[in-house]
């Protein structure tokens, strides 16, 4: 890796849309200068559009892109989440290691061309078909390692602890056999993780899977050893996503989801609460202030028939869209340092994977709030009617906090993850910086106008394509035809 620059007529600061702006980063790919109102000066390249901080994905459960389009089927008289879940399961127990390294290597090739530029894996696969421990218990974290850093993607890895079938205890199902480990064998594999993830510049965490799955006590040690791991490390958990999920929680501990765990759980800005889409108003209250991420997924949300987080709910704890999202840079200000979140932060995530593509999750969170509310523009704020503008930036700040990673936007000291827009592409020609980004959002279709992506400062897609596109696709095609004449 080598230090660079790059000069952009418009990029996107934390602090919203500044002109003539210069970026500087030093050989370990991390921003040493943002400079606004510079000079283009010869030798420094010269960006091809609008440049923007790259989004952290912040919920992939990357095998299940294998999936992605083949459940689109009445399986039941009422399909749910909990139909689809159980073909999910039957896809998973046929999964060989060099299969999820091919499938995860495509979909990580994919997102950086969908304006990812990192990603946190969500991994529960851990053992081999038979429930059995592989000979080297990571196998399979070690593939989606090997995946990220060939794809040039980066990653905060985040193996699942999963233990029950259902609330109180009840015993995993069969199809469930792949997943299971006790507390003190998760301890292990991420101290045998550990030394991969640092060689990479991945973020190694931990991931609970729901409460549903990992009993309190089960719970309470595996933060514990956790912390005496790496008190800083990223929590991931999946919280309320569905209704019954809700009435299961109830019916056994008296309390909704995010209420039980915010009473038994240090709840803090190390977590992530992915889906949150069933909560109350006391629950939204509590939880924004704890200054956790809400992990949004609109598009999976919207395939499993979820239900509709209520972003405005979530922010007003702030009164903005989120911490990031302020007003534009006049020339000659100094950069914008970055601010912490003080509650209602959020990020998104492509989860399953039915769509790999950023500006379309914002897209569909967006409309979601709209449909909701019969209004438009939900997401803008007096600081920042642009609604595209505001909530990228709001969604790159909450993904950096749930990534546990300095990703959180064009600043001094971030990661020099940014993207940059084809200006010249017909969606997008003749505009400037925010409406590129409007159009980005709103107007693109199924189009990516996308030019560049960097990541740590090196380019990783040019031309709307990463150079391992083709190779990409071939291993992941070949491993899904496998899946499928296996019966998957």
């Amino acid at each position: 890796m080598s230090a660079g620059s790059l000069f952009a007529d418009h990029a996107l600061l934390p602090g919203g849309w500044a002109r003539d702006v210069r970026l500087d980063w030093d050989a370990n790919g991390c921003f040493t200068a943002v400079q606004v109102g510079a000079a283009a000066e010869p030798g420094v390249p010269r960006a091809e559009g609008p440049l923007l901080p790259g989004m952290p994905n912040l919920h992939s459960h990357a095998f299940q892109r294998g999936m992605a389009g083949l459940t689109e089927y009445r399986a039941e008289a009422q399909d749910s989440f909990w139909s689809w879940r159980s073909l999910m399961y039957r896809f998973a127990l046929r999964l060989s290691p060099a299969q999820l390294e091919a499938i995860a290597f495509g979909l990580y090739v994919d997102m950086l061309e969908a304006g990812y530029t990192a990603v946190c894996e969500f991994h529960y696969v851990h053992h081999d078909t038979d429930g059995h421990p592989y000979a080297d218990d990571a196998e399979l974290a070690r593939a989606l390692l090997r995946a990220a850093a060939r794809a040039g993607i980066g990653l905060t890895l985040l193996p699942v602890l999963y233990q029950t079938s259902g609330f109180g205890g009840a015993a995993p199902a069969e199809g469930q056999r792949r997943f299971i480990r006790s507390t003190e064998s998760m301890l292990r594999l991420l101290d045998a993780l550990r030394p991969a993830c640092n060689a990479q510049g991945a973020r190694l965490g931990l991931a609970p899977h729901s409460l549903r799955a990992v009993p309190p006590e089960a719970l309470r040690d595996a933060l514990a050893g956790l912390a005496a791991q790496d008190a800083t490390a990223p929590i991931h958990i999946h919280i309320a996503e569905q209704t019954k999920e809700v009435e299961d929680c109830v019916a056994w501990s008296g309390q909704r989801p995010v209420a039980w765990l915010l009473d038994h759980a240090p709840v803090d800005a190390r977590w992530c609460l992915v889906h949150a889409t069933h909560m109350d108003a006391d629950e939204y209250r509590r939880a924004a202030t704890t200054g956790a991420v809400a992990g949004l997924c609109p598009t999976t949300e919207a395939n499993l028939g979820d239900g509709l987080f209520d972003l405005p709910r979530w922010t007003e704890v702030n009164g903005e869209l989120g911490s990031q999202a302020g007003h534009g840079v006049s020339p000659g200000d100094a950069a914008p340092a970055l601010r912490k979140p003080s509650g209602g932060a959020w990020g998104i995530g492509s989860d399953s994977h039915a769509c790999v593509d950023a500006a379309e999750e914002l897209l569909m969170l967006e409309y979601g709030q709209r449909l909701i509310r019969r209004q438009r523009n939900v997401a803008a704020t007096e600081a920042q009617p642009e609604v595209a503008t505001a909530m990228w930036l709001a969604a790159v700040a909450g993904g950096a906090q749930a990534a546990g990673r300095a990703l959180g936007g064009l600043a001094v000291d971030q990661q020099a993850d940014l993207v940059v827009l084809d200006a010249a592409h017909p969606v997008l020609a003749g505009l400037d910086g925010p409406q590129m980004l409007s159009a980005h959002v709103f107007a693109a279709g199924r189009q990516r106008p996308l030019a560049q992506a960097y990541v740590a400062g090196r380019k990783t897609v040019d031309a709307g394509c990463h150079p391992l596109r083709a190779e990409a696709q071939r291993a992941f095609v070949q491993a899904r035809r496998e899946l499928l004449a296996g019966g998957a």
